[in-house]
């Protein structure tokens, strides 16, 4: 069975928490990956008949032998000298600096806190959850996922950034679209490089896209985050994939004779104004003339990057690069460069980017887009303002798959969209105006239209027709709707028809209003029968993320035609249910087939003694089963659980009825069935309590009706149980296949359409609301009213005054 990623996540975290009383979260996720790497390819290649296997794992050194250390005094050292050392020496590309001491006592303890800290480590990689024997290198990003994963989590944990910069891997994905690398343009001797490269997941980003093991360069400054790329490179199949640690500015490794080497694209994500860049470095005499446009500042290396970047690039070469804000407005010796970059031809395009998006830093980035092929013709720069398109995640700010797509598209497309992108000629940003600062706002205004308030409409009363006409779009789609809802009043106003409370009735039941839903359903049903085939043919071996890919494209088109939807929005409810669920579920088809076995949860309790909790099946969980096939079991279940809450419902509300001082139940500590049972014998001696027996009667009655509910319910719940159970035996392949893609998936989805639907009748009566509510009581009604307050008050004052 493949690995999931949400139970990889879940080890990787607890693995985590094993270390965190000896570390903090930073380096404690050095110890983690390692033994994710470790495991990976232990799984993968230990037993491998491969005439050149990716990675050589001599005897020895493998996850099993580390097992085999649990619990030894000394297993910090053998894991340093029976497993690391060797690994090291059987493959040249890994460094002794890649990997974290395991005898380390600052960090892992002294004595058996290390032993026990270690071997329970182990053990956590030990589940059969983590066997990564049956996932394909080639389609997984496992390490690069589980870095960030973990980079996420830990900065979320230390609250501070460690001076650690991480490209998000939505970042990542932009910046390998912009470029335009793809499989049609792509050979193996396509050359990309990244010279501040951190993990490398920039770098495999760029290489996804170009479809092909292209060659990967990439330098990295720190020393363990280079041994993290080089393990990242093995884990994504990309074992030639050359990593170099040093600082690239002041010792650049990829030279070709005493030249830089030039690459097809180049990308990077180099730490924001770095202050001791030119350390060790003199840029008016740099031997690789990098700095022709001039010196960046001492203390904003900004623009050193960029220009190394823009010199490793090949003359047809195309690059992108995460910078600060800063660039495109700072003065001084970096306005001159700017300008120089603008001339030049090569910026093609700025995307600007939320705020607290890249670790390390709460500011907002933003994207340079570099093209030297036809720079010499362009004749302006496309600039994206994307800052607004973000969701918040914990602590940090995270694009949407839509926010994503939407920045792809614009870029490609090189289209204007108002608000968000324009094509901006360089006639207008050289004129004195601008005089080639390149701040986004200068050409973007992205900030919502000013809600007007209408003086004449608060005055005498009305909606004014030009707020009603903002509402275009719906009138649209629905002219016969705006008719329906207002009614002239006087020139350049109108009024609301129906009554408040019934706005929402009267816009739901509108022909016009349902003509919409059904163009909106019929679009989905076009799609849903589009690829209903190509789920039902998804085999062993498929790639889950082309599935998603087609899926999600599809789907974005087909939307574009429905009226009022964003379909980006509609195209984010398929990307997000797929995070949620739908690739865990691809994971374990395109691994094991189409098969649904329940599993038996069995846990530890403190004393090893093991016990039962039940069953579940992850692809097809029993609610599924239960909905298809026992639905009548189900409703029965239901109707007795209802039955239950009520009874429980009236004896609480008894109890706490007469539950005072002079209730009958005020005595009592605690309200128990042998304590009310008790009250009954000293309640029957006399008349005067005859209405306290009643009460207590009355609990009693219902306590033996709950017990006989409760005792339903279970025996009700068990039987059902049972069935759901026996029923996976019976299903087919085909049944499976019905119930995940139509019973889980798509009527899923069909769901999550619905509530973006409904989102159109709301988003239009608040609307609507706001308006009629705004202008309901126009000023001269107001004043009578304050005058006739006003009168009562000073009467209500004067009576006051003849009674003192």
């Amino acid at each position: 069975m493949a690995v999931k990623k949400s139970d990889l996540y879940s080890s990787l975290w607890a693995s985590c928490d094993e270390l965190r009383g000896g570390m903090d979260a930073t380096p404690s996720k050095d110890y983690v990956l390692f033994m994710l790497f470790i495991k990976y390819i232990s799984d993968k290649y230990a037993d491998s008949e491969d005439f050149a296997p990716p990675v050589n794992i001599p005897a020895g050194a493998s996850f099993r032998d580390m097992v085999a250390l649990k619990g030894k005094s000394d297993i910090g050292d053998k894991i340093n000298t029976q497993v690391i050392q060797p690994l090291i020496e059987s493959n040249s590309r890994l460094a002794r600096s890649d990997f974290p001491d395991f005898n380390d006592p600052n960090k892992l303890g002294d004595g058996q806190e290390m032993v026990d800290r270690l071997t329970n480590l182990v053990a956590i990689f030990e589940r059969p959850e983590l066997d990564f024997s049956q996932n394909r290198a080639e389609h997984d990003d496992l390490l690069g996922d589980a870095y960030e994963y973990l980079m996420r989590h830990s900065a979320t944990e230390s609250g501070k950034s460690k001076g650690q910069f991480y490209t998000p891997s939505e970042v990542s994905r932009i910046i390998a679209k912009v470029i335009g690398i793809s499989p049609k343009n792509s050979v193996a001797g396509t050359t990309a490089y990244d010279p501040t490269c951190g993990s490398g997941s920039l770098l495999l980003k760029v290489a996804a896209e170009a479809g092909k093991r292209i060659t990967l360069e990439g330098q990295e400054k720190d020393v363990s985050t280079a041994g993290l790329a080089r393990m990242n490179m093995i884990l994504h199949d990309f074992p030639t994939a050359n990593v170099q640690s040093g600082n690239t500015l002041t010792s650049p490794k990829f030279k070709d004779g005493e030249a830089l080497r030039t690459y097809d694209y180049v990308v990077a994500n180099p730490p924001f104004s770095d202050k001791a860049w030119s350390t060790g470095l003199t840029p008016g005499n740099d031997r690789f003339q990098r700095f022709p446009w001039g010196e960046p500042p001492a203390k904003q290396g900004d623009y050193a990057y960029l220009m190394h970047i823009i010199r490793s690039m090949k003359a047809n070469g195309k690059g992108a690069c995460i910078l600060p804000p800063g660039v495109l407005f700072r003065g001084n010796a970096e306005a001159v460069i700017r300008r120089h970059l603008v001339e030049s031809g090569i910026l093609k395009g700025i995307i600007g980017l939320p705020a607290n998006l890249v670790y390390g830093t709460g500011i907002p980035a933003c994207l340079l887009v570099l093209d030297k092929e036809n720079a010499q013709t362009r004749r302006g720069i496309l600039m994206i303002d994307a800052s607004k398109s973000f969701i918040k995640d914990g602590p940090k700010n995270r694009l949407r798959e839509q926010d994503i797509h939407r920045i792809v598209d614009t870029f490609q497309k090189g289209q204007d969209v108002p608000r968000y992108a324009r094509m901006v000629p360089y006639s207008e940003i050289a004129d004195a105006r601008n005089d080639f600062n390149l701040n986004l706002p200068r050409y973007i205004d992205s900030s919502e239209p000013e809600d007007l308030q209408d003086i004449g409409g608060h005055l005498h009363g009305g909606i004014p027709e030009r707020d009603i006409d903002a509402l275009g779009a719906y009138w649209d789609v629905m002219p016969g709707l705006r008719s329906a809802l207002f009614s002239p009043l006087r020139p350049g106003y109108a009024t609301l028809t129906p009554a408040l409370d019934a706005l929402k009735p009267s816009i739901l039941d509108h022909a016009e209003y349902q003509a919409f839903v059904s163009t909106v359903g019929d679009l989905y049903t076009t799609w849903k029968a589009d690829h209903r085939p190509r789920m039902l043919n998804i085999r062993v071996g498929d790639s889950g993320k082309e599935l998603i890919e087609d899926l999600g494209e599809h789907l974005l088109n087909t939307f574009r035609a429905a009226p009022l939807l964003d379909p980006y929005g509609v195209y984010q409810h398929l990307m997000t249910y797929w995070q949620e669920a739908m690739q865990d579920d691809l994971d374990l088809i395109t691994a094991d087939g189409w098969v649904a076995r329940p599993q038996r949860i069995l846990v530890k309790d403190k004393k090893g003694k093991t016990k039962d909790k039940g069953w579940f099946c992850d692809l097809l969980p029993k609610s599924f089963i239960v909905a298809r096939y026992f639905a009548a079991e189900q409703a029965e279940l239901d109707a007795k659980q209802a039955e239950l809450d009520a009874a429980r419902s009236e004896q609480d509300e008894l109890t706490e009825e007469h539950g005072g001082e002079e209730g009958v139940f005020g005595e009592l500590e605690k309200v128990t069935a042998k304590d009310v049972k008790a009250l009954r014998p000293g309640l029957t001696t006399s008349d005067d309590n005859e209405g306290e027996l009643a009460v207590v009667d009355h609990w009693l009655a219902l306590e033996n009706q709950i017990i006989f509910l409760k005792k339903r319910v279970s025996d009700l719940d068990a039987a059902l149980d049972r069935k759901a159970h026996d029923q996976y035996a019976r299903l087919t392949e085909d049944d499976i296949k019905s119930l995940v893609i139509e019973d889980k998936w798509l009527a899923e989805l069909e769901r999550r359409l619905h509530a973006e639907v409904d989102r159109v009748s709301q988003r239009l009566t608040g609307r609507i609301r706001e308006l009629a509510q705004r202008y309901a009581t126009p000023l001269p009604t107001l004043e009578a009213q304050v005058s006739e307050l006003a009168a009562r008050v000073d009467a209500h004052l004067a009576r006051m005054g003849g009674q003192a």
